[in-house]
């Protein structure tokens, strides 16, 4: 007689996300400078008077708590990773740590908006050799950052499976991280030509002017990331292209079959779960279905419920 089976035959892991790393430690790197410019930027805006700057400096700080939260996301999602609390995984922390971030910003540009407006129509006098320079190193900042960011960013996009499925490929951790790092680099450029215009043509007025754009910048940024992890969050990947990819592996399968329900969600950068509901009339194992989706590797987690026209409903 062979050896009895165990539920260890059945059993697999739920740890759908393998980590980054590279990404932790450089994202990391990117929380320190940018703290401590941030700092300087905020403490020089208010000292030289310079709007822009502020703005630049505001913009900085949510850039700092955007990447101080996806750190911790990073670290909380590896320690917690074997947690059977955790139904699918942990890869959703860092998922919500980028909505979060989002939140926050949003009352960021709140700020930024009201204190332009509010010095747009109370002008004072600006510093304008001291701001220039702060907002250089802010710039100079910024594109170190980007640098620390781009390697682990450009990975991701260079490992996309068949199909559109770029965007799925990412690490939204990471990619926030980067986009949020261009987008402030973006408002220290719009801090130094509002600076300049305003020290060599007398265009003061372009200061709070370039504090309300950096604003505008800090919204957008905002609306994106809580778009995208909003997505996430809420399950609305049934628009995702490896659901048109299991149905075509339904439809062309020699064994006939119809789709009766079908759920799809990420767990992870590139994973996602599936549950799929057939109707079939003959009588045909669940795991020749799995088998069959099986060579779309994104798919992490399969199950197959399998009901025959004539018979009781059956599924693993």
């Amino acid at each position: 007689m062979g050896q009895p089976l165990t539920n260890s035959h059945w059993s697999h892991s739920h740890v759908f996300n393998e980590g980054n790393p590279l990404a932790q430690k450089n994202t990391t790197r990117a929380v320190i400078l940018t703290t401590v410019m941030m700092v300087v930027e905020i403490v020089g805006g208010y000292t030289l008077n310079s709007m822009a700057l502020l703005a630049d400096g505001w913009h900085m700080s949510s850039h700092a708590l955007a990447l101080g939260l996806s750190v911790l996301a990073y670290v909380f999602s590896k320690r917690f990773a074997h947690d059977t609390r955790f139904a699918f995984g942990t890869w959703k922390i860092e998922v919500l740590a980028g909505y979060t971030s989002a939140l926050l910003l949003v009352l960021v540009a709140g700020s930024m908006l009201f204190q332009s407006i509010e010095r747009l129509l109370s002008p004072g006098p600006i510093y304008y050799d001291q701001a220039i320079v702060l907002a250089f190193i802010g710039l100079l900042v910024n594109i170190v950052c980007a640098w620390l960011l781009k390697d682990g960013h450009g990975h991701n996009h260079a490992h996309h499976g068949h199909g559109d499925h770029g965007h799925h490929h990412q690490d939204i951790n990471l990619r926030a991280a980067y986009v949020h790092v261009i987008a402030d680099a973006a408002t220290s450029v719009l801090a130094i030509i509002a600076l300049i215009a305003g020290k060599f043509w007398g265009a003061s007025w372009l200061d709070p002017v370039m504090g309300i754009v950096g604003a505008v910048l800090v919204a957008a940024w905002a609306y994106g990331l809580l778009r995208d992890s909003g997505r996430v969050l809420l399950d609305a990947e049934m628009n995702a292209p490896v659901v048109a990819e299991i149905r075509e592996v339904i439809a062309l399968s020699p064994v006939k079959a119809s789709i009766s329900d079908l759920h799809v969600w990420r767990v992870g950068k590139d994973k996602f779960a599936c549950i799929v509901g057939l109707v079939t009339q003959v009588d045909v194992s669940p795991d020749y279905y799995r088998h069959q989706l099986s060579i779309h590797e994104e798919l992490a987690h399969i199950t197959i419920e399998i009901n025959r026209m004539d018979q009781s409903y059956r599924g693993v």
